[in-house]
């Protein structure tokens, strides 16, 4: 991995859209955005506020939280920790 969140950041791989629902074709236009996904890298953390999330972890986020970017044809969110709502446990 080449991106290294600074601070209180994480760097999530968000979850694919869904394709399909009972067989009708969802386009593009009309996708929800997810709203859950995997954490790929997180920052060192901050004096007032220590990184409890670590990378792995799959974690449910706001619907309009983080920053949407384009690293070598993958797509993620970088975001900060407090921006995570909660971690999902299997």
């Amino acid at each position: 991995m080449n991106i290294k969140p600074l601070g209180d950041r994480v760097l999530v791989v968000p979850a694919p859209a869904e394709e399909k629902i009972g067989g009708i074709i969802i386009p593009d236009t009309a996708k929800e955005k997810p709203l859950h996904g995997t954490i790929k890298a997180v920052g060192q953390g901050t004096k007032d506020e220590e990184m409890v999330l670590k990378a792995g972890d799959e974690v449910l986020y706001g619907k309009y939280s983080g920053t949407e970017l384009e690293f070598e044809g993958e797509k993620y969110l970088m975001m900060r920790q407090s921006d995570v709502l909660a971690v999902i446990e299997k």
